[in-house]
C-alpha cells in the first residue's frame, strides 16, 4: 500500500475496487449465513486479475498480488488457497522481471506472498474444521430443539396460531425460551416462557417446563392445578437462584380466555378492530420457582375473546431488543403496524421489523406466539366456495 501513494492516478480505481469488493464480501456473508455461493470461490483470481491489468496499465502494484491468497482463505479450501498462491508468485515473477525490478526487490516480494500464502492456507484448514464442529454442533442442536419445541399447528381448535423464534446463540439455533400449544380434554392450553439464565442449563429447565405443562394440561381441569404442578416440579429440580416466568393460557368457555401471568410480561390483546392493548395482570404472582420466597399464589384472570380477537404472547427478548441509539422495540406500535388476519403473515412481518430493528442479530433469546379467534366456538369453519364454469 506505501507504493500506492507514489500513484495517485491509479490510487482511486484500487480504492473504489477494494470497498466494493469488501462491501459485496460483508453482504454475502450476511445473506449465506457463513455459507458460499460458489461464485465467490473464483473471487481471489478476479483479484490477481484486477491486480495485474491496473500494473500493465501503468503502476507496479507488485504487493497487492498477496490479497488473492489472503482472500483466497475465506472462500476456499486449502487447496484453492496454494493454487491462488502459486498464481500469485508466478504473476509476480514474470510482472517483476517484465519491469525490470531489482532482483532483491523481487525476492522480497515473492517471499511476502509465499509467506502469505502459508498462513492463509493453516487458516483456511483451521476455518474448514472449525465449519465442521459447527455444523456437528447445529445438527444436535436441531434434533434437540425439535424434541423441546415441538411444531405447533396453524390451527388449533377454534384458533389460529403462529409462532416465531430466534435463538440469540445464533449457532446452535436454541436458547431458554419456550412456548407449547395443546389441545386437552379441558381446551386448547398455551404456554410461553422465559427461563432466568442462558446455555444448556437453560435449555435444561425450559425441557423441565415444558414436560410438565403438556402432562398436566391433559390432567388437570384446573389451569391453576396446571400451574400448581409446574411450581412443584420447578422447586425440586431447580437451584434456589432460578426461576421461570411464563404466561399460561387456556381456553375453556365460550368467549372467554383463562389467564394466569406469572411474573411475565403482559401479552397483548389485538381486538378485531385492530386496537392493540396489554393485558397487564389483575393479581400479580411471582415466576415460577419463586413461590415459596413470594408467599404469593397467582389467580385466574378471565379475558373476553371474541371471533376475530387475537392475542399475542411474547418474551423480554422482543420489548428489550435495543437498536444502535440505545432505543427499544415498540411491540404495540410494530404489532398495530402490521396485524392483520393471518398470524403467520402478522407475525412474519413483525420478526422482520424487530431484526431490522437491531441491525440483524438478536442479543437474547425472542419468542413470538399469536392466537387468533376464526371461529365460534363448536363452529366448523367454512370450506373455500369453487365455481366451476361449464
Amino acid at each position: 500500500m506505501s507504493q500506492a501513494r507514489h500513484h495517485a492516478d491509479h490510487r482511486t480505481p484500487i480504492r473504489l475496487f477494494s470497498s466494493r469488493a469488501a462491501g459485496a464480501w460483508g453482504a454475502v456473508r450476511r445473506c449465506t449465513d457463513g455459507h458460499l455461493v460458489p461464485g465467490m470461490r473464483v473471487l481471489p483470481v478476479l483479484v490477481l486479475a484486477v491486480v495485474v491489468f491496473v500494473d500493465v496499465a501503468g503502476g507496479i502494484w507488485l504487493p497487492l498480488l498477496a490479497a488473492g491468497p489472503a482472500l483466497a482463505a475465506a472462500t476456499n479450501g486449502p487447496r484453492g488457497v496454494l493454487g491462488a498462491g502459486l498464481l500469485a508468485t508466478t504473476l509476480g515473477a514474470v510482472l517483476g522481471l517484465e519491469h525490470g525490478v531489482p532482483a532483491g526487490e523481487l525476492a522480497v516480494v515473492l517471499s511476502s506472498v509465499l509467506a502469505v500464502t502459508a498462513a492463509s492456507g493453516l487458516a483456511s484448514a483451521l476455518r474448514g474444521r472449525r465449519e465442521r464442529v459447527l455444523a456437528a454442533v447445529r445438527s444436535v442442536a436441531e434434533a434437540a430443539q425439535h424434541a423441546l419445541l415441538q411444531p405447533v399447528p396453524e390451527t388449533v381448535g377454534p384458533f389460529q396460531v403462529a409462532v416465531r423464534y430466534s435463538a440469540a446463540a445464533a449457532e446452535a439455533r436454541i436458547g431458554g425460551d419456550l412456548y407449547a400449544v395443546v389441545p386437552t380434554p379441558h381446551g386448547v392450553r398455551l404456554i410461553v416462557g422465559d427461563v432466568r439464565g442462558k446455555g444448556l442449563p437453560a435449555v435444561q429447565s425450559a425441557s423441565l417446563v415444558l414436560g410438565v405443562f403438556r402432562e398436566a394440561a391433559y390432567d388437570e381441569p384446573d389451569l391453576l392445578s396446571v400451574v400448581g404442578r409446574i411450581e412443584r416440579s420447578l422447586a425440586r429440580n431447580l437451584g434456589p437462584d432460578d426461576f421461570v416466568t411464563a404466561v399460561v393460557v387456556g381456553h375453556h368457555r365460550s368467549g372467554h380466555l383463562e389467564v394466569v401471568n406469572c411474573g411475565h410480561a403482559p401479552p397483548l390483546l389485538i381486538s378485531a378492530a385492530g386496537d392493540v392493548t396489554a393485558v397487564e395482570p389483575t393479581h400479580p404472582a411471582p415466576p415460577l420457582g419463586l413461590r415459596a420466597l413470594a408467599g404469593q399464589a397467582p389467580r385466574l384472570q378471565h379475558l373476553p375473546f371474541a371471533v376475530g380477537d387475537q392475542l399475542l404472547l411474547y418474551t423480554d427478548g422482543v420489548t428489550e431488543a435495543r437498536d444502535h441509539a440505545r432505543a427499544f422495540y415498540p411491540l404495540a406500535a410494530g404489532v398495530a403496524r402490521h396485524v392483520s388476519d393471518d398470524p403467520a403473515h402478522t407475525l412474519g412481518a413483525v420478526h422482520d421489523e424487530l431484526l431490522a430493528h437491531v441491525g440483524g442479530r438478536l442479543h437474547d433469546d425472542a419468542a413470538l406466539l399469536l392466537l387468533r379467534k376464526r371461529t365460534a366456538d363448536g363452529q366448523v369453519p367454512a370450506l373455500p366456495r369453487t365455481e366451476v364454469a361449464l
